[in-house]
């Protein structure tokens, strides 16, 4: 009942197309609609971190989390999109939704700032939804701080608020 965390292959993206489309429906039902979360379906969320990490595999870092070789969890790091070359961006943490609570989540943020400090960043930024309380607190118990920064951007046909987070590394 071990949780292992190892540097994502090929292999594991179509796993953890399945695994982010799980996520975002678990973390973001209470506040958006079906019709919003109904796409993209597993299959093209895979397919969408295939082309990515295509384009962005020289310069960012997936990380896989595996309890009992089962597939758990991700992070996604990179450099911030602001071009300051100081900061790192924590793109995303996501799980399957049994596995909140379990101390994955924190071993991924840990795993993730550890790695941006070996690449010589000195600040982590990452943007989370305005509305999505619970990851809010996971990532203000973790020592983020919200920059008073906002964005919009669409999760389907659903225009949704993001708030900034940062923290020194």
């Amino acid at each position: 009942m071990t949780i292992s965390l190892r540097p994502a292959t090929e292999a594991d993206l179509m796993a953890v197309g399945a695994l982010h489309q799980r996520s975002r429906v678990a973390a973001y039902s209470s506040f958006l609609s079906a019709e919003a979360l109904a796409e993209p379906t597993p299959e093209a969320m895979g397919a969408y971190w295939v082309e990515r990490l295509t384009w962005e595999g020289a310069d960012h870092r997936m990380t896989v989390a595996e309890r009992d070789g089962r597939l758990v969890g991700f992070s996604y790091l990179g450099p911030d999109d602001a071009d300051d070359p100081a900061t790192g961006l924590l793109n995303a943490i996501h799980l399957i939704p049994d596995e909140r609570g379990r101390g994955t989540g924190r071993a991924l943020m840990i795993d993730a700032l550890d790695a941006m400090r070996a690449r010589g960043w000195s600040r982590a930024v990452l943007w989370v939804l305005r509305d999505n309380a619970r990851a809010r607190r996971f990532y203000e118990r973790g020592g983020w701080a919200a920059t008073g920064e906002q964005r919009d951007d669409l999760i389907g046909p659903a225009l949704v608020a993001q708030l900034r987070y940062a923290r020194p590394l």
